[in-house]
């Protein structure tokens, strides 16, 4: 017997494929350019290709995790290409520095959303229809479904299939009783399988425009904010700004924040000791052009502030020494609060104060320059093996540690500088006692400073934060497809797909013979169960008489042929 005898009928394929997917062709279907564009396209839309460009996306997606990107850091990315001028420049062919907005990033990202939509239309179409019609029919032989029970009764099959018919609606299956000649019920249920995956689909659908739109309209800031000082978020006050397609410096949101104060807490004992416990932001700001309007709030690491359609993240602080630089004539020439940048866990922190505007010495313009660093807690003493070091991040033992240097700052030329470095091409190290000129200074102490230059002070020292300035329009959407995705993969999985058939005829004998049968998408014992259930209470309405085949659901071997078998690979 060959293969095609085996094959149930049209009507029995029919009620026993489970899914609701469009069949997919294996061959092109037609001739020439025509037929393969079509073959092409039914490759594109289906699931196992969607499912590889979701893995190409994942694996395009490493390169920009593990290599600089110009849109985060263009710096970064300069210092990575002068260190690596061998590979630099095939790198930069291959845009490795530019990956999000890569040719083949973006191909990989066209593809999947072109795939998705191709697999959801005509998938949603087909389950509409599936919802909108009846459930199939009954087999004509309902031995061959995997789960069968049948027995006789005395009572008639009208009442009989009203009964399964009411009973299964109960059950919450979506029945219908045939009017024809058998008066079969066909019933379904696990529609919500289908809808899970449905709603999967469109929730990365909604997950790749979220990101889309947040990749095309999105801008993001960085500013380092000294406490007491404020902040308004324009380009001018911005310490550096990445926009995007849709939105540049003229789309800043309006809005700003002075930092009143910063809080920071430490573990003080045991064997994490220093490390940080609590960093709150303390904040009042305004949204708009108004700010005299103030509103108090925090800023804590992971809880960002929403402000004017932006988010202020915390990202960082330190110490800023409060420095004030005297001539020798007593006339102050520098005052301000400088930050330093934390080089360890401990905030050691290095900087510089650049006094451009000391004056006249000696008949000359002169320029001072001071380098060092400031160690919240200094220890009693240190060598020139260890250098200055803190012990703890804490302000237990503030000390500030100066280098004196005299010249030509560069500031004057017109070119960028770092402001945390000091440019010693055009500057001399001042010198005192027979060596270079340093000192170590406790907050109130002031330092004489050789050659007759003056003073310099370290008044106090205050807390700084830097905060990132986000606009991201698309992060919400992107979140809600993420959650909305997990939700719908679990009804994918967890809910089953089931039929059931009930089916009374008045046999040769003048009995009612009663047949149940179901089937499910997976193998699952769940339709044996609520088939096993259903011959129970059915029991009231079709009794089975008192003969050896009584009511028994039972587990059928499925022929390998059946159509059933090859839908549980889908």
């Amino acid at each position: 017997m060959s293969d095609t005898d085996l094959k149930p009928p049209a009507d029995e394929e029919s009620a026993e494929r489970m899914s609701s997917a469009p069949v997919e062709a294996d061959a092109p279907s037609g001739i020439g350019v025509i037929g393969w564009m079509r073959w092409m396209w039914r490759q594109l839309t289906s699931m196992r290709v969607a499912l590889i460009l979701l893995f190409l996306l994942s694996l395009a997606a490493i390169p920009g995790s593990l290599i600089p990107q110009n849109s985060q850091n263009a710096f970064k990315v300069q210092t990575w290409q002068a260190a690596h001028k061998t590979i630099a420049p095939i790198y930069q062919k291959l845009q490795l520095f530019d990956v999000y907005s890569s040719v083949w990033f973006s191909a990989i990202y066209i593809l999947l959303f072109v795939s998705l939509a191709g697999c959801i239309i005509p998938r949603t179409w087909q389950f509409v229809g599936v919802i909108r019609a009846e459930p199939p029919g009954a087999p004509r032989n309902l031995t061959r479904m995997p789960v069968y029970a049948a027995w006789h009764t005395d009572a008639d099959p009208e009442t009989v299939n009203a009964a399964a018919h009411r009973l299964l609606r109960k059950r919450r299956f979506r029945a219908h009783l045939s009017t024809g000649t058998d008066g079969a019920v066909a019933a379904e249920k696990g529609y919500l399988r289908e809808v899970g995956n449905l709603l999967f689909h469109l929730s990365l659908f909604a997950l790749l425009a979220g990101f889309a739109w947040a990749s095309l309209a999105s801008g993001q800031g960085g500013k380092l904010v000294v406490e007491g000082d404020g902040f308004a978020n324009t380009m001018t006050q911005l310490d550096d700004f990445t926009g995007s397609a849709f939105y540049g410096p003229e789309d800043l949101d309006p809005f700003g924040f002075k930092l009143d104060n910063f809080t920071a807490s430490y573990q003080t004992t045991g064997d994490q000791m220093g490390n940080a416990r609590e960093f709150i932001a303390h904040i009042r700001y305004w949204e708009g052009d108004d700010s005299s309007k103030l509103k108090a709030g925090d800023i804590q690491v992971n809880h960002p502030l929403d402000i004017g359609g932006s988010k202020v993240f915390l990202i960082g602080h330190g110490y800023a020494p409060v420095i004030t630089v005297r001539d020798a004539t007593g006339k102050v020439v520098y005052h301000d609060t400088v930050p330093f940048l934390p080089q360890d866990s401990n905030l050691t922190s290095t900087g510089v104060v650049k006094v451009g505007d000391y004056g006249d010495k000696d008949g000359k313009k002169v320029q001072l320059g001071f380098q060092g660093f400031f160690l919240p807690t200094a220890p009693a003493n240190f060598g020139p093996t260890t250098g200055p070091i803190s012990l703890f991040p804490g302000d237990a033992s503030p000390l500030l540690v100066l280098t004196a240097y005299e010249g030509d700052l560069g500031t004057d030329a017109g070119l960028p500088q770092n402001v945390y470095q000091l440019d010693l091409t055009h500057m001399s190290q001042l010198q005192q006692d027979g060596g270079p000129a340093k000192a170590k200074m406790t907050p109130g102490q002031v330092w004489q400073l050789p050659n007759n230059y003056g003073t310099i002070s370290f008044d106090s020292y205050k807390q700084w934060a830097t905060f990132s300035v986000s606009h991201r329009p698309g992060n919400s959407i992107a979140l809600t497809g993420a959650v909305l995705a997990v939700l719908g993969l679990i009804g994918s999985l967890f809910v089953q797909r089931r039929r059931i058939w009930v089916r009374a005829v008045v046999g040769p004998d003048g009995r009612t013979l009663v047949e149940l049968a179901g089937l499910a998408r997976s193998e699952s014992a769940r339709i044996a169960e609520e088939l096993a259930e259903l011959a129970v209470d059915l029991q009231d309405d079709a009794p089975a008489l008192d003969e050896p085949d009584t009511p028994e659901v039972s587990d059928a071997s499925p022929t390998p042929t059946r159509p059933a078998d090859s839908e549980s690979k889908e």
